[in-house]
């Protein structure tokens, strides 16, 4: 529980240092180890890629299978994971709340809740969304840790660029207790510079992006955070691997995979 906690803690103190934390997505417990060594922070599973990995599609996976994939990579390495728990494989927030609850048995830093229903193949209402993320967050800060909850605003990701009702939602999950708000494939850096002006005071939580446009753009004022590639790690993690022989410093083969990231200018992440 103290090693989860520290973790947990670590995590966090990560989103706010000088430099945006560099999430990187693990697939399974061996790309988890693998990217450790190249020297990232801290993990993140990913749906996607944990349904590939299996030879399913996105959204592929059920609750228990997706806890056993988390429970593999907490295992694999020292690093902070985050788990992609996608909608809290539930409709409604008691079942949110209570795969939350699972996850923190696991030795898990945080996870993530989205607002993108695959049942329904359509975004939860706004008050129903924040209800969901409201359930999560409580589950999240009252377990045997305290978990960093990142809530996901998936409008973009839909292909409804509706960035108002993407702020409105961030700013709903940010009152519901969320630690980190994180709208995935938002990657206009006008639209990104508008979200960045709605953050309500310096105290707000944690602004997580998951597009990469350039390396000068990693910096983008109060984003403490960038998720990816998911299911396109792989390619990554080889390009990274392969071309750096044996001898190179580790800091040379992060840094082809940090390049090889950047260059997918719209990646899903997780």
């Amino acid at each position: 529980m103290h090693d989860q906690a520290a973790k947990a803690a670590r995590f966090l103190a990560l989103h706010q240092g000088e430099r945006p934390l560099l999430l990187a997505n693990a697939w399974d417990a061996g790309s988890a180890k693998l990217l450790a060594w190249l020297g990232f922070e801290a993990l993140a599973t990913t749906s996607s890629g944990s349904a590939a990995s299996l030879g399913r599609p996105d959204y592929g996976v059920s609750r228990d299978e997706a806890l056993a994939h988390c429970a593999a990579l907490v295992v694999a390495t020292e690093l902070p994971v985050s788990a992609d728990l996608e909608n809290g494989f539930a409709e409604d927030p008691a079942g949110v709340a209570e795969t939350v609850r699972l996850a923190g048995e696991l030795g898990l830093a945080g996870c993530s809740i989205e607002d993108w229903s695959s049942a329904h193949r359509c975004l939860y209402g706004a008050h129903t969304a924040a209800e969901r993320v409201a359930a999560a967050a409580e589950a999240a800060h009252s377990g045997p840790a305290r978990m960093v909850l990142t809530a996901r605003a998936e409008n973009y990701l839909r292909g409804n660029r509706d960035l108002d009702d993407t702020i409105a939602r961030l700013q709903a999950f940010q009152e519901a207790g969320a630690d980190v708000l994180y709208a995935p494939a938002l990657d206009s850096p006008e639209h990104v510079r508008r979200l960045l002006a709605a953050r309500r005071s310096q105290s707000s939580p944690t602004w997580a992006s998951g597009a990469c446009p350039s390396a000068a753009r990693l910096r983008w004022p109060h984003t403490e955070r960038r998720s990816g590639p998911g299911g396109n790690c792989s390619t990554t993690a080889r390009t990274a691997s392969m071309s750096s022989p044996p001898w190179a410093p580790r800091r040379r083969a992060r840094r082809s995979a940090e390049s090889s990231a950047l260059r997918r200018v719209r990646t899903i992440a997780g």
